[in-house]
């Protein structure tokens, strides 16, 4: 029940909370400088209303960067570390806009401006990873009442409009290699590049759609040699390039872990390799933790490392494209699409989780599949057309 007591000109209410059972000492809620009863009879109720329904939500000095550092502690407990590295780079651009000040005086509108400035300055990928980041915090906060609203409730999203330089270098540098660039790329890496293990990690790569991370924790016992599989439930995770500082974790998500078949050529040419090249590496020094593609002190490649030969091979070549580790397994799926295969089947053999994925690749479908079907689809309207032209 509240209490009401005059102060001057103006009014002040006082509820009690109960007593604390840390303390024992009553506690109370209280606000004053109405200037009439029933303007703090009004918000008392209001207040003891939001007591019994559990909706109300104290004072507090918390600041947005402390309840930040509590949300990552709170996430790094169940997620991967590599998923809690890209959230804290993510939330540092809010921290930095928001930071010092007590999260529940952010509004709103404090938020769209945020947002909007976020989407002028970066790409549309790394603003989602803000934004779903800087989200986490505030629905943390609000489901440990330290706010009442949620500030990211219907933020508009603007879309950033694209120019035409953008365009242009969208369609002349596509991150995939056609099937002839294909073979032009892996010729040069087996006959014209030193490492001796270089034209196998790319053929894995692209005769697989494994991804980089899963295809360097790769271990031989994960080749079924006589069955021609290959059995994916790891990935390699090194940030840093430190070759002796790596881990191995359990893959992007549960689907990504799964068993593919692989050309019997591919799966001899690993064997080949481990016989003629990896055996012949090891020594004293060579550290055996039975990885498939090391350097020749068995360490698991690093991801820079297959990087910087891409760089040095595309010199050796007539190609223009700026081309990543990632870019073969897009290039796989352009050649599986190419080669006619459903695309339940290639959603399942590149374990996306979503067909939306791989759906969405066929927007980077190769040129030769585009003039493939025009020519199928000419062949196929060939009496109409005698007719109509």
């Amino acid at each position: 029940m509240a209490t009401y007591e005059k102060r001057g000109n103006t009014w002040r209410y006082r509820i009690s909370t109960g007593k604390n059972p840390t303390t024992g000492k009553y506690e109370y809620i209280s606000k004053s400088g109405f200037k009439r009863k029933s303007d703090a009879k009004h918000h008392a109720e209001m207040i003891e209303r939001q007591l019994r329904t559990g909706e109300y939500i104290s004072p507090s000095s918390h600041t947005f960067k402390q309840v930040a550092d509590d949300w990552i502690k709170h996430y790094s407990n169940d997620a991967k570390i590599s998923s809690v590295r890209v959230r804290h780079k993510a939330i540092c651009h809010a921290v930095q806009r928001f930071g010092r000040y007590p999260i529940q005086s952010i509004k709103k509108h404090d938020y769209q401006s945020f947002v909007d400035d976020m989407t002028k300055e970066y790409s549309k990928n790394y603003v989602d990873s803000i934004v779903s980041s800087t989200n986490m915090i505030f629905k943390y906060a609000h489901e440990m009442k330290l706010i009442k609203t949620l500030p990211s409730d219907n933020i508009r999203r603007p879309k950033k409009k694209r120019t035409v330089e953008e365009l242009e270098e969208t369609e002349i540098h596509k991150k995939f290699l056609e099937k002839d660039e294909l073979v032009e790329f892996l010729q040069v890496a087996k006959y014209n590049h030193s490492p001796q293990n270089s034209f196998e990690v790319f053929v894995t790569l692209a005769y697989t759609g494994m991804r980089a991370g899963e295809l360097l924790a790769l271990k031989w016992a994960d080749i079924d040699f006589e069955n021609n599989t290959i059995s994916i439930t790891k990935t390699y995770y090194n940030p840093n390039n430190n070759k002796k500082k790596y881990q191995i974790l359990t893959p992007k998500t549960d689907s990504s872990i799964g068993k593919i078949s692989v050309d019997p050529k591919i799966i001899n040419l690993l064997k080949d390799y481990k016989v003629n090249v990896q055996d012949k590496w090891k020594d004293e020094l060579y550290i055996d933790n039975n990885f498939v593609f090391t350097d020749n002190n068995g360490y698991p490649l690093v991801i820079k490392k297959l990087q910087l030969w891409i760089k040095a091979i595309l010199k050796k070549t007539d190609i223009n494209k700026n081309i990543s580790t990632h870019s073969f397994r897009h290039t796989h799926c352009a050649l599986l699409i190419e080669a006619g295969v459903h695309i339940k089947e290639i959603q399942e053999r590149l374990r996306h989780k979503d067909i939306n994925t791989t759906m969405n690749i066929y927007a980077k479908i190769t040129n030769s599949y585009k003039k493939d079907a025009s020519q199928k689809f000419s062949q196929l309207m060939e009496n109409v057309s005698k007719e109509l032209f």
